[in-house]
Parts: C-alpha cells; sequence; structure tokens
C-alpha cells in the first residue's frame, strides 16, 4: 500500500523529481536557481524545460496545454491549444516552445477588470509561474500562470499573493538578518486551508433553480430535524460518501495536493477536507483544484457539492479555515515558541509582527473576507462575529501582560521568572483549548484565520495578510537596525507593541452579545456587510501601504474595488430574480392549486354531507391570505431591484441592494416557506429541506 501510494502520489505533476530526472543537470541547476531567486528565465533554458515538459505529458496521454490562471471571477481560467503543429511536408509534429511555457495571451478586456481595461484593449498576458509545478488535468497540461493586462496591472488573484510572499520574505530576513541567522536564504508563508462543502442527491438539485442559478436556497423550511442532535459532526460516513471522497483523494494526490484529513461537519449533509500545510501560491493553487474536484467528481456520484457560504437557513454555513504560518528555508517555524532566550525572542518579535499589524488593519482582514455569500454567515452564531479579534489563549496572554508590566511570571510549574525580552517560559504547543468562535487565533504554532468563506480563493486574505505583516516587520526593522543597543531596543519595542495594541486580544466567547457591547468600547470596527467593509480598500492609507510593498498600486486597488462592489450586486441581483421566478412560476401557482383542490373538496362534503370540513375551509383561508402577501411580496422585489439596477454608480447599486433589496427577498420569502408547510408535499413544485439534507442514503 505505501509502494502504491509513493507511485500515486504526485504522479500528474512536473515536480522537481521529475524534472532532475528530464533535464540536463546544468538545465536543471539553472532552473532550480530561477525559482530560488526569482529571476528571469532565459530562452534557452525556457525551450529546455518547454520539451521536457511537453514530452513527459505526451506520455501521460496530453494531446493539449493551457496557460491556468485565477481571474478575479474566484474561479480559474483556461484555454486549450494543441501540442500539435504542421510540417513543411504536410505532416504534423508536436512542439511547444519556452515562448509558449512562458507567456500566453487571453483577452484581457472579457474578465472582470474594474475599467482598466476597455471592451476594444482586449491584449491580456499570462505568464508562467515556475514555483508553482505544472499538472495535468483532464489529458491537458495546466501551467500555472499570472494574469496581467497590456499595461501590466494584474488582473488576478495570484499576482498581488506572488508580490505580498516576496514582500514578507524581504522584511523577515532583514529581521532574521539582525538576530544572526545568517544560513537561511528564504522566509515563506505557509498556508493550510480546510474546506468544508454539502452533499445533496444530483436529482434533487436539478429540480431546484435556486440551487442551479444561486448555489444556495432562496426558499425552503425548516424540516423536523435538523442538526439539533449534533450527531452527524464525526459521525459515520455514508458508503455513497465515502466512495466520493475516496475518488477524490485518489485524484487530489494524484495532483500533488497533500489532502489529509476527512469528516462530517456539523450540519447533515456538510462535510470537510483539511491538506497538510505548503506554501501560500501553491496552497491556493491546490485549493483551487480541490473546490473543483470536490464538484465534478460529486456529479460521477450522483450528488452536487454546494460550496456556497449559506446552502441553507437554519442550519450552519461553510468557511475556510486559513491556516497560516511563517516558515524558513532551513525548516524553522518563526511561529514556533523556543526554548531557548534567542528563540524566544525572536518568536516574541515575529508574534507582535502580527498582533500590531491585525490591530491596524482590521478593516483590511474584515474585507479581505468580503463577499454576499459570507455575508449570511459571519456574525450568525455559526463562525467567528464580523468584529476582528486575536485569541491567544490563557497563558500567553498573561506572559504577554507580564512583559507589558515587566512583572513576574509564575508558570504551570511554578517557576518563577522575570520576564525579559530574552526570556520566555518554555511553552507547550497545545497549551490552551481552541476557541472556535474567534476569528484569529493562535493555535500553538500557526493563525487561524477562520473567516474565510467556503467558496472563496484564499489569494485574498492571504495577499492582504502578507502585506500587513511585512509592513510591521519592516517598521520593526526600521527601528532596530538603528538601534545603538539592540537588546534594549528590542525589549521596548516589544513592550510597548504589547501596551499599545492590547484591546485587539480577546480570549472570550465571540458569539457573547457582551463581546460586541465591549468590541465597541475597545474602538474596534464591526464591519457587518460587504459594502460596509470594502471602501476601506481605498483609503488613502492603504492604498499607501500596498503601493510601499509593491503588491498593488492605486489603479489596481480600484479596479478591485470596483470589481468587489459589483460583484456583490450581480450575487445578489440573480438571486432575487430567481426568486421572483420561482414565485411567480412555481410557488404561488402551485398553493393557488392547492388551495382550489381544498375548496373543491370543502364544496363537495357540503354539497354531500351538509356541513364544512374545518380543516379545508381553514387552509383555504390561510392559503389564499398568505398567497396574497407573497403576490405582493414578489411585486415590491421587482420594484426595488428596478429602482437599484436603475443607478449607474456602482456603489450606489450596491448600497440599495444591501439596505432595500435583501429586505425585500425576505419579505419574499416568508410567506412562502409558510405556504409549503401548508400545502400537499406532492403538490409542492421543488424538493424540501427535508429530501435536500436527508436525501443520500
Amino acid at each position: 500500500m505505501e509502494s502504491k501510494m509513493s507511485e500515486l502520489f504526485g504522479s500528474l505533476v512536473f515536480d522537481e523529481s521529475t524534472m532532475e530526472e528530464r533535464l540536463a543537470k546544468d538545465t536543471f541547476q539553472e532552473l532550480q536557481k530561477t525559482m530560488k531567486d526569482g529571476r528571469s528565465l532565459n530562452m534557452k533554458i525556457a525551450n529546455a524545460v518547454a520539451n521536457a515538459m511537453k514530452d513527459w505529458a505526451v506520455e501521460h496521454g496530453a494531446t493539449h496545454y493551457t496557460h491556468w490562471f485565477q481571474p478575479m471571477t474566484g474561479v480559474t481560467a483556461e484555454k486549450h491549444d494543441g501540442f500539435i503543429n504542421l510540417k513543411s511536408d504536410g505532416k504534423v509534429i508536436m512542439e511547444f516552445s519556452g515562448k509558449e511555457l512562458i507567456r500566453g495571451e487571453p483577452d484581457a478586456s472579457s474578465f472582470p477588470n474594474g475599467g482598466l481595461r476597455a471592451t476594444f484593449e482586449a491584449r491580456g498576458y499570462t505568464a508562467w509561474d515556475p514555483t508553482s509545478y505544472a499538472f495535468i488535468k483532464n489529458g491537458v497540461l495546466c501551467i500555472p500562470t499570472a494574469f496581467c493586462s497590456y499595461s501590466g496591472h494584474a488582473l488576478d488573484k495570484k499576482t498581488p499573493l506572488l508580490r505580498s510572499m516576496e514582500a514578507i520574505n524581504k522584511q523577515a530576513m532583514r529581521i532574521l538578518k539582525l538576530f544572526g541567522n545568517t544560513d537561511v536564504r528564504h522566509v515563506n508563508t505557509t498556508v493550510g486551508p480546510e474546506q468544508e462543502y454539502f452533499l445533496v442527491d444530483k436529482r434533487y438539485y436539478e429540480e431546484r433553480k435556486d440551487l442551479i442559478y444561486t448555489g444556495r436556497t432562496l426558499f425552503g423550511a425548516p424540516c423536523p430535524k435538523g442538526q439539533e442532535l449534533e450527531d452527524h459532526y464525526f459521525g459515520t460516513i455514508k458508503s455513497r460518501v465515502q466512495a466520493f471522497m475516496n475518488e477524490l483523494n485518489e485524484e487530489l494526490w494524484k495532483l500533488g495536493v497533500l489532502a489529509k484529513t476527512e469528516h462530517n461537519e456539523v450540519a447533515p449533509a456538510q462535510h470537510e477536507l483539511a491538506p497538510i500545510f505548503s506554501t501560500t501560491n501553491i496552497a491556493t493553487d491546490h485549493n483551487q483544484l480541490t473546490m473543483e474536484l470536490i464538484q465534478r467528481i460529486a456529479k460521477k456520484h450522483d450528488m452536487v457539492a454546494l460550496l456556497h457560504e449559506k446552502p441553507f437557513e437554519y442550519i450552519n454555513g461553510s468557511g475556510k479555515h486559513n491556516n497560516w504560518s511563517l516558515s524558513t528555508d532551513t525548516g524553522v517555524n518563526l511561529l514556533e515558541p523556543g526554548e531557548t532566550p534567542y528563540e524566544n525572542a525572536q518568536f516574541l518579535l515575529f508574534l507582535c509582527a502580527v498582533i500590531k499589524g491585525v490591530d491596524e488593519h482590521q478593516d483590511l482582514l474584515r474585507l479581505s473576507v468580503a463577499t454576499a455569500g459570507n455575508d449570511h454567515r459571519l456574525g450568525a452564531n455559526e463562525a467567528p462575529p464580523a468584529i476582528i479579534s486575536v485569541f491567544l489563549g490563557d497563558e500567553l496572554t498573561e506572559i504577554l501582560e507580564a512583559i507589558r508590566d515587566d512583572i513576574a511570571y509564575t508558570n504551570k510549574e511554578k517557576e518563577l521568572m522575570r520576564i525579559g525580552a530574552h526570556v520566555l517560559p518554555k511553552f507547550p504547543k497545545d497549551n490552551t483549548d481552541r476557541n472556535r468562535t474567534s476569528p484569529f487565533a493562535f493555535t500553538g504554532n500557526k493563525f487561524e484565520f477562520r473567516m474565510p468563506g467556503s467558496s472563496s480563493s484564499i489569494a485574498g486574505c492571504n495577499f492582504v495578510l502578507n502585506t500587513v505583516v511585512a509592513d510591521e516587520l519592516k517598521q520593526f526593522a526600521d527601528i532596530l537596525e538603528k538601534a545603538p543597543d539592540f537588546d534594549s531596543a528590542l525589549n521596548a519595542l516589544i513592550k510597548g507593541v504589547i501596551r499599545e495594541h492590547d484591546r485587539i486580544i480577546f480570549n472570550g466567547n465571540g458569539y457573547d452579545d457582551a463581546w460586541v457591547k465591549e468590541a465597541q468600547k475597545r474602538g474596534l470596527l464591526n464591519l457587518r456587510t460587504t459594502p460596509d467593509a470594502l471602501p476601506y480598500f481605498i483609503k488613502p492609507e492603504n492604498i499607501e501601504l500596498f503601493a510601499r510593498h509593491k503588491v498593488l498600486n492605486e489603479e489596481e486597488m480600484y479596479s478591485r474595488y470596483e470589481i468587489m462592489m459589483e460583484e456583490y450586486t450581480k450575487i445578489l441581483s440573480i438571486e432575487a430574480k430567481t426568486m421572483v421566478n420561482m414565485a411567480h412560476k412555481e410557488i404561488l401557482p402551485a398553493a393557488s392549486s392547492y388551495a382550489r383542490t381544498l375548496a373543491e373538496t370543502c364544496a363537495m362534503t357540503m354539497q354531500v354531507a351538509g356541513t364544512e370540513n374545518a380543516y379545508e375551509r381553514e387552509t383555504v383561508k390561510e392559503i389564499s391570505k398568505l398567497v396574497d402577501q407573497a403576490y405582493r411580496a414578489m411585486n415590491y422585489l421587482k420594484d426595488v431591484v428596478d429602482r437599484a439596477d436603475a443607478s449607474e454608480d456602482f456603489e450606489a447599486r450596491a448600497f440599495a441592494y444591501r439596505d432595500e433589496v435583501i429586505g425585500a427577498m425576505q419579505a419574499l420569502r416568508e410567506p412562502c416557506d409558510q405556504l409549503e408547510t401548508m400545502t400537499d408535499e406532492k403538490a409542492w413544485p421543488f424538493p424540501t429541506y427535508g429530501k435536500l439534507l436527508f436525501g443520500i442514503s
């Protein structure tokens, strides 16, 4: 079994070992140097790599290649080109050049660009990311790339991520040099994203327009059983689901994705997959592949995977926990508390950089996870609140407080210690319980950012997090490099950060209403909706932050702001129009027809027996009343959507959808859901929650 797994894992990846096997020694070494140093690849090396890559892909059955990239749509994009070329004698040959490997040219105006490209300005480029290995998917060689416009503006989610990784590497290296680390050549951020999703039977999915068009149920009364018994979480995995998971794992392993953990989640029909940590850009690529394969393989098993953050009301939604850390190329985790004074001080400084960054840039971290789907989830007692805070656990918090106040600290072994910049008691990895209500929790040697939504790319939150921490490390390095006495300056710096930013540390229950009041007293932001959060992206100080580290320039930030606001509006517009369609063509006719049947039965009973049936009489009255209410709500929803769409200003449209359309959608849903509870199930036009949540045997 072990040898089989070894052969399977990465078998469809053109990874380092495959390159070394197929490339000349000097070519391989030059490629490695290029990848590690971030230099441009010369054409001679590119041609050699391209030819070897093509030969390998063809041996695995590939006939086409694609530059696989991640535009601002949130999903991946690919245009397939064949290896086939025509020779002068009329015969064909399989070719792939270094030029084709390094650069592609998709239409830049056909993807979201926030005004950076006019329709007639179509030229855009994809550029190979050699740090993320090529792979074969569905018989096509996929080359991970960045995507930019003719003028060099980033049009994708990966470019700013790669830039942010360079930014944090640069600043972290300055800090490590101050601590005497001469053997470290590079610092990477690493991520392990946990992916939650729902599985529903395909036949029920296909009968619901809301799931097909929006990925979530826009109507649906609660079924008698939800997650109250807590029997689904970590429960026995159903055979049909297990068969899907087994195939999913195998396909992910072939692509080098480190899928490790699988289990049932809290809500019925909800599941989770978690990978082993990898470098952030690779983890981002792998998570996109994971989402794609979850959906594709589910269909092979006659199921449909729902990645929406809130596909069902009344039960938990789905998130994507982003476990983030910093590691050196020598294998040292910089967020691992050490056992020596040297390691302790270094750990404390990096910890302080994160704490200070999260406090000063709450707005950026919140908006990095802001989507229409995630608005349903955050702050709903199933996910972290929309308020950003940091959980450290009691022991580490007490240690930081002792440092702040310059007092003695007694650890759990009752050993009395004087805490200075160089002294930290041995800190066990799991010194505290986890806090699932915290949006940003320290969990031993990493931070778990629990706010991202299940359908989102993790590139967004990670390029923000990388940049924020890079900026704090830059400030620290600027101070310490000039300090006449490094130890004294370090001590003062750590104490100052703890004193000035302890408001962001909260170890309590984030679901408690008292925390909302407490957070307000502390001056913490509570950006409840996407339109509340996104305008912070274009604050002058935030534009300066990203420009300072060359992650995004002003034009790129304004374009992203416009794209994200318009995406919010478009999603809600599709949902609202789908609700009107379902109400008008399915719900109201079904309820009216059922009421007519009851009325006819009631009349027949009166004619035959001379008495009315109270059930039929009262039910007809109630249904008629609810049908009228739903009809009025449906027409009102159409009106408010038309008014919102009439505005030519994208910001005004977004706020109109938030303030008017969402409320009108809820006003339509309420009577329709009540109608579901009163209508014969056989007469109801689409599957109920009971079938969707418990329909997989």
